[in-house]
């Protein structure tokens, strides 16, 4: 239940509202409350779906976090209950605007309450639906709309032709570095806990066992590359997924079965990152791509296809390849076997600069207001 005192407060407050904290979400409230920081804003965080949680509100890092508690069943059609909660909300303080994060908490913001709104994407075609294309543009005076990546943000304006272009925006997904680092586990420790030979090279990747990270290329790619890698060099795949059996099996036709090792699900396993010398990212299109932040933090070399919101992050700083060009990933792998020790040195401080450059809160603050400036829909 929501039930906020209600009373004279004279400081500003922030509405974001969340899907749910499943996955990365949580840590994208954390990102989206951390702009507010030594602002005038106060930030009330509202998750739709997800039970209540203390850790949740622990890691939402917002001045309140509240549970509407419902079921993915409960919020289909119009949700005109969880309407009625939010107007209930926004009537009792001094709300100036809403952060909505993903399509369904955008729809109730827009119907239940007369605030700008700030729509925040974090995948691809979400607008492809004419229905949604028709309601969007109802609103389109008080809405702006920022996609994790210039690719997302180019899939929305090739959805919405005619919006100005100031109200469809990137704003990059980021981390809080030191806090990353903080968690990681040196390189051995890592290797003995995930059962990883010690002195071996190994490249590891962390996702779903689905088609859209395209493990199957990147099994490939390692098989061809095997011959010219380090002796006993090892692929360490983490993850579970439906793809998992036919993968195992194509690692084991193509005679790779002892160097390719499936981990399956880790729990936190951006804390076993420095367990690897590389990190491969082989998904077809991913929006962003958080985890080769982690990896950056890590110090780990990266390694993507040349697709997506993956793309932004790692030119300049790593090899890219054509989505499932299995020859040019296994020239890319032998390339960044033979790295040096002041090759990979001057990598990771170059990931590290960039990382504070583009991926930190401190670094997007004033971009987000600027982006709120500029688009004239928000005060």
């Amino acid at each position: 239940m929501i039930s906020p005192e209600i009373g004279a407060d004279a400081q500003p407050w922030v509405l974001q509202f969340c899907h749910g904290y499943d996955g990365p979400f949580l840590d994208c409230a954390r990102q989206y409350s951390a702009l507010f920081v030594g602002s005038r804003y106060k930030v009330c965080t509202v998750y739709l779906t997800g039970a209540p949680s203390d850790e949740v509100v622990l890691g939402s890092a917002s001045d309140e976090v509240l549970f509407l508690d419902y079921k993915s069943k409960d919020i289909r059609g119009l949700k005109l209950d969880a309407m009625c909660r939010i107007r209930h909300l926004v009537h009792g303080r001094d709300f100036r605007f809403c952060i909505a994060h993903r399509f369904k908490p955008i729809y109730i913001s827009l119907l239940a309450t007369r605030l700008p709104v700030i729509g925040v994407h974090h995948a691809f075609g979400v607008y492809k639906r004419q229905m949604r294309r028709l309601f969007i543009r109802r609103f389109r005076s008080r809405l702006l709309l920022l996609g994790v990546s210039n690719s997302v943000r180019e899939d929305i304006r090739h959805c919405l032709p005619g919006w100005d272009k100031t109200g469809i925006a990137t704003l990059y997904n980021r981390i809080d570095v030191a806090a990353v680092q903080a968690e990681q586990i040196p390189r051995q420790q890592s290797r003995e806990r995930l059962g990883l030979p010690h002195d071996a090279w190994i490249v590891g990747n962390v996702g779903r066992l689905h088609p859209d990270k395209d493990q199957a290329t990147l099994i490939r790619g390692f098989a061809a590359a095997l011959p010219g890698l380090p002796r006993g060099s090892v692929l360490a795949i983490m993850g579970r997924g439906r793809l998992e059996r036919e993968l195992k099996e194509l690692a084991a036709q193509l005679g790779a079965a002892e160097q390719v090792v499936f981990l399956g699900q880790v729990k936190d396993g951006r804390r076993y990152f420095k367990a690897f010398d590389v990190f491969a990212l082989t998904s077809d299109h991913e929006p962003f791509g958080m985890v080769l932040l982690e990896a950056m933090a890590a110090g780990v070399p990266l390694l993507s296809t040349d697709c997506g919101g993956a793309k932004e992050i790692v030119t300049g700083l790593g090899p890219l390849f054509p989505l499932g060009d299995t020859h040019a990933l296994a020239a890319a792998l032998l390339e960044l076997s033979g790295m040096t020790d002041e090759d990979v040195s001057l990598t990771r401080q170059r990931m590290l600069q960039r990382l504070s450059e583009r991926y930190i809160d401190d670094a997007v603050r004033p971009l987000f207001f600027q982006r709120l400036q500029k688009s004239g829909r928000i005060s």
